[in-house]
């Protein structure tokens, strides 16, 4: 399995896979650690994650480097994905015990108690467009609620799996602790089938999820998924224009588009449209592409050229359905995955920009007549992750977030993930939650316990 530059398509390093063997005793050897882990304080767990934080933050430039060698990532984004996933670690760190502390409930027994119990070993399938972030949003919550944890690293990032576990090795952890596992894809039933693995997390595509979930639902066994988006991006006719397109421009090219929370579909009140468009169009033209190595550039590949396939595909089926072109639209000439940062305008249903997510720096562009045709657009899709709304009107944006089917919307403000906010969908975006208090208590075992 091959780690390959997505600037240059250039093989960085081949991975050796982990046999059938090598991974059925690398899961007894994670259960034997977690079966003394889950005995230890959350003082003592604490003290390893704030560990793990202090590395992170030391070798902040070292782990970024992979990232952007393997993925594609800019510099300056990689660097702020190891900052959060320190973050992270140093939030579960310092609340983890709070959030799973006992409840007492009063009823007619002498004493009622609601405790949090660790579940055992829990598989996670990572996605490769925050390759750290994504791993340490389950990690740090996984092993201070007292599990033990297995990551299944999307195929083209392994040299960032390894790295993960070496942090967690060196913080202090038990060694087996948490493990990666260097695997293809088809072999991942067979590890969630495995009884070491008591429940599974996947952040990926809706087809991974089927998968993973069925596999799950077969041999009852808890499941999370974070699929993903198509998020809507709600411009209303009073909304500050200038911030509004300024902030549309990170939220749909931040790492190149490839974000599931990233916004996709601008649905924009026809009486501010045109001058939305323009101001968009202009960000956009002005954004530098190049090598995402360098500190200049704006603009990073995509991560693979299958992926680049696809969002060109989409775009020229939308045109040909009668999207109009704003800006960009086809691959540049260089090597690399590299796709134009791209806007299409009047787009309707029936476009794939329209009904499918897009991956990648494509920027949808749906007019509407008012509020009411606003909100039915942005609930017209089978996804659910995240949303944004723009409007002067704190009140009404508060209105009309609560009006939009989705996991999160944010008003005045990009979709973002933070740790102590609950992150996740509904409908083919996905169930459960990460982070927060909600995050945490995905993956214990919620036991009632009475005394009379």
């Amino acid at each position: 399995m091959k780690s390959i530059n997505p600037a240059t398509n250039q093989c960085i390093k081949e991975h050796r896979g982990h046999t059938r063997e090598e991974v059925s005793r690398i899961l007894e050897q994670v259960h034997g650690d977690w079966l003394l882990w889950k005995e230890t304080s959350f003082k003592e767990r604490a003290r390893f994650m704030r560990t793990a934080a202090d590395i992170l933050l030391r070798e902040r430039d070292e782990c970024a480097s992979i990232i952007t060698s393997e993925m594609g990532k800019l510099k300056k984004e990689a660097r702020a994905e190891v900052e959060k996933c320190a973050l992270v670690c140093n939030y579960f760190a310092d609340s983890a015990e709070t959030l799973l502390q006992d409840e007492i409930v009063t009823t007619d027994y002498s004493k009622s108690l609601v405790t949090f119990a660790p579940m055992g070993v829990i598989l996670a399938v990572m996605p490769w467009n925050f390759p750290f972030w994504q791993a340490f949003r389950f990690i740090a919550p996984a092993l201070m609620a007292g599990n033990g944890a297995v990551l299944k690293h999307a195929s083209n990032v392994f040299g960032a799996a390894l790295k993960i576990e070496e942090i967690i090795q060196r913080a202090g952890f038990p060694k087996n602790l948490f493990r990666s596992l260097i695997i293809p894809s088809d072999q991942v039933e067979r590890v969630i089938e495995n009884p070491v693995i008591q429940a599974v997390t996947l952040t990926g595509s809706e087809g991974a999820g089927r998968q993973v979930a069925g596999t799950a639902g077969k041999m009852l066994k808890k499941s999370v998924l974070e699929l993903g988006g198509s998020d809507p991006f709600l411009v209303m006719e009073d909304a500050d224009l200038d911030q509004s397109a300024r902030v549309s421009l990170t939220a749909r090219t931040m790492n190149a588009g490839q974000v599931c929370i990233s916004a996709k579909r601008f649905i924009v009140h026809e009486k501010v449209a045109k001058t939305f468009e323009a101001k968009q169009k202009e960000l956009f033209e002005s954004l530098v592409v190049g090598d995402p190595s360098e500190d200049a550039t704006q603009m990073a590949p995509m991560a693979r050229p299958d992926l680049v396939d696809e969002l060109h595909a989409q775009v020229e089926k939308s045109i040909e359905l009668g999207a109009r072109l704003v800006t960009g639209g086809h691959r540049l000439d260089r090597p690399g995955n590299y796709y134009a940062p791209t806007i299409l305008a009047d787009v309707k249903k029936g476009m794939p920009v329209y009904d499918e997510e897009t991956f990648g720096p494509v920027a949808a562009i749906i007019q509407v007549k008012d509020e009411e045709e606003a909100v039915f657009t942005a609930n017209d899709t089978p996804f659910g992750l995240g949303a944004s709304v723009w409007t002067e009107d704190a009140a009404r944006g508060e209105r009309i977030a609560r009006r939009i089917d989705s996991g999160m919307v944010f008003v005045n403000s990009m979709t973002v993930s933070n740790p102590s906010l609950p992150f996740g969908g509904t409908k083919s975006s996905g169930y459960g939650r990460e982070c927060s208090q909600y995050g945490i208590k995905e993956f214990v075992n919620i036991k009632t316990i009475c005394i009379q």
